[in-house]
């Protein structure tokens, strides 16, 4: 991340104004939004945001819900005269700024369409097509069946007219398409200015744009991966997408330790090793090159790493990797097989006389394999953990996280080793806050008990400013909180047959009109069978269809119930009556044997904390915070919460969640939910 800020032009219509003069009564805004109303947290953000851009401070800034923070930080950007890259976890947000807030500010600021911010919004490579593996692709007989051939006709005429290459585009590709999969613009395949298609390559027109902008829009994923890549020494100074900018404001920022966990640690898999041999196979066809000895290191290097990753242990989904020692003991020949291996087939592409481009990249990426898998069988540093993931094809392949189906996470097709940092504090400390000017960051769930100590430690965040902007909704008249207390504690076995019993009462107050979360995937679908015979409402399950396809329908579908889980905890806004009711099954704690998570606790404990109060009650805080906040979403929305976990009444932990949530009304029983909903 570099020290300085790129120097930009203000926007002189802003600068004419002053903060006030645009979000107070009678402001620019008043005059050219079509709801307006004058939002006192609002104006204390947006001048919040505006002090730290120009003093070069950090700031912390938790919105609440209605605030209108996008247009609270997205002003100051525009008047502080430099580059700003914004930073979202989700993509609905960084399709809401681009496509929704920016058009209006530039609809206010120059009301005779005569002017146009610089604004540029990335995605990571793999949402991009390559024009040179579309081109290639034509002459490889690597298509399988009628419905890749027909994709792979439609992206050929589409790459005829898209301007961006952005998949997004293609609303026709089903999401799962394999074919995308061999034409996206992922790093590991690029070549560079070397490619014949480099002129014409939508990665580099997207970085040329961004160049010219004076505001970056990017999700998490996209910019610590971005991150990770520049901050390895060895790499060339220009090998990461986004350019220099000395402020960032994170939007969301809830997600950032977890988004940059996953960058910051070292990956070695069996997929790995297929892809690079599927890409070096296609060009020995295509380029006619070498000979049987090339080939035949290509097949051993498959067979030795089909075997190598057969050999390690067993299990289901995420588990650690703890008897590294034991294991090399037993298979250490395999090991060395495999190391062989990768090393003979980098030995026969040097040797090659007339090497192809994408050679060079061949065996960079052999390198890289090689030394993940030297890094997590070998090394034995304090602050990583060690562990292995299998997953079942398709999401592996597309790398989709918290979606995939308890059939999938059985599979074991694809096994990964993995090496994540257990605490990423000092690596942020380091890199990123240390280097950047100005960072923001800002959500409507980042305090806990009303402060940002939590947030702080974790993320390693030191001499920030800070601000609790309170929600302007009135939640002791617009929200009901109900945690039942007679149920059972949810590990308990009549849980689930109480819990359906309760849900039936409080969805009979609402009719319907509810979203049902839980805590994991198996709760979700005992529950719904559970139901599925019993509520006379229209029920809707999180994986029958896509999720913007089950809101679209929830939202058309009087009385719906739709029964989901993490993924629909945040980042989903139905507003309205529509979505009356939000049941959440328990508190959200982070399951304590998932390996990063157990290794945190470990961690914490072993270094005199309590990891129990330091990190886990604070994580579920903040997640239920979440949830919860799908429920009031504007002024004139009502709803009943409901928590059918008792331990917030019951243990002494409870009123840290009660200390941090808005301040509901609270129902004594379901005869307050009946009145709720009568009035």
């Amino acid at each position: 991340m570099p020290v300085s800020s790129s120097s930009q032009f203000a926007c002189p219509a802003l600068l004419e104004h002053s903060l006030h003069a645009f979000f107070g009564p009678g402001g620019l805004l008043s005059r050219t939004h079509p709801a307006y109303e004058y939002r006192r947290g609002q104006l204390q953000m947006a001048q919040a945001v505006e002090e730290a851009l120009t003093e070069k401070r950090h700031l912390i800034v938790e919105a609440g819900t209605g605030t209108g923070k996008t247009l609270a930080y997205l002003v100051p950007v525009l008047r502080c005269g430099k580059r700003v890259i914004i930073s979202t976890a989700t993509k609905a947000l960084q399709e809401q700024l681009f496509h929704k807030d920016i058009p209006f500010l530039e609809a206010a600021l120059f009301p005779q369409g005569d002017q146009k911010l610089r604004v540029c919004y990335m995605k990571g490579r793999s949402n991009y097509l390559c024009r040179k593996k579309l081109y290639e692709l034509a002459n490889e007989p690597i298509l399988t069946g009628l419905d890749e051939v027909d994709q792979y006709r439609s992206i050929l005429d589409w790459d005829k007219v898209t301007e961006t290459g952005d998949r997004a585009e293609l609303a026709e590709l089903p999401e799962s398409s394999r074919v995308w999969d061999k034409l996206d613009a992922r790093g590991e395949a690029c070549i560079g200015q070397k490619c014949s298609e480099f002129g014409r390559c939508f990665i580099t027109e997207m970085r040329r744009r961004a160049a010219e902008s004076d505001i970056i829009i990017v999700n998490h994923h996209l910019f610590f991966a971005d991150l990770a890549i520049k901050r390895e020494a060895e790499r060339a100074p220009d090998a990461g997408i986004l350019p220099e900018a000395g402020s960032v404001i994170f939007d969301e920022a809830h997600e950032l330790e977890d988004v940059a966990t996953s960058y910051f640690g070292i990956s070695a898999s069996n997929l790995r090793v297929e892809d690079l041999l599927r890409d070096v196979e296609a060009t020995i066809r295509r380029q006619k090159i070498g000979d049987h000895r090339l080939l035949t290191a290509c097949a051993m290097l498959r067979e030795r790493s089909q075997l190598f990753f057969s050999l390690l242990p067993r299990g289901q989904g995420r588990f650690e990797f703890s008897g590294r020692d034991e294991f090399l003991e037993d298979n250490g020949d395999h090991y060395t097989a495999l190391t062989a291996a990768l090393s003979r087939l980098k030995a026969e592409l040097s040797a090659l006389r007339e090497k192809p481009d994408e050679v060079h990249a061949y065996i960079r990426r052999l390198d890289e394999i090689s030394m993940a898998l030297l890094f997590i069988l070998e090394s034995n540093e304090r602050n990583i953990v060690y562990w292995i993931e299998r997953r079942g094809g398709e999401s592996a392949r597309r790398g989709r996280k918290g979606d995939e189906s308890a059939t999938q996470l059985h599979q074991s097709r694809f096994v990964f080793l993995q090496a994540t940092p257990i605490d990423v504090s000092a690596i942020l400390n380091k890199i990123l806050f240390e280097e950047l000017d100005t960072a923001v960051l800002t959500s409507a769930t980042l305090s806990v008990s009303g402060g940002f100590d939590y947030l702080k430690r974790r993320l390693g965040l030191e001499h920030a400013r800070e601000l609790v902007v309170p929600s302007h909704f009135d939640y002791e008249s617009q929200a009901l909180l109900y945690v039942p207390a007679e149920l059972p504690l949810p590990r308990t076995p009549l849980f689930i047959e109480q819990a359906v019993e309760k849900i039936c009462e409080v969805l009979a107050c609402s009719r319907g009109r509810a979203f049902c979360l839980f805590t994991s995937y198996s709760q979700m679908h005992e529950m719904y069978d559970r139901l599925l015979s019993r509520l006379p409402f229209p029920m809707l399950l999180q994986g029958q269809a896509p999720k913007n396809v089950l809101l679209e329908e929830f939202r058309a579908t009087p009385h719906c119930v739709l029964f989901a889980t993490a993924s629909f905890w945040q980042g989903v806004d139905v507003q309205g009556e529509q979505l009356s009711c939000v049941i959440v099954d328990q508190l959200p704690f982070a399951v304590p044997n998932d390996p990063v998570i157990a290794a945190r606790i470990r961690a914490i404990n072993s270094d005199g904390g309590n990891a129990f109060f330091d990190y886990q009650v604070p994580a579920a805080v903040i997640a239920l915070k979440q949830g919860f906040g799908r429920l009031i979403r504007s002024l004139n929305d009502r709803g009943v919460l409901v928590l059918l976990d008792n331990r917030l009444l019951k243990k002494p932990y409870g009123r840290v969640f009660f200390n941090s949530l808005p301040g509901y009304r609270r129902a004594n029983g379901i005869e307050d939910v009946e009145e709720f909903f009568a009035n």
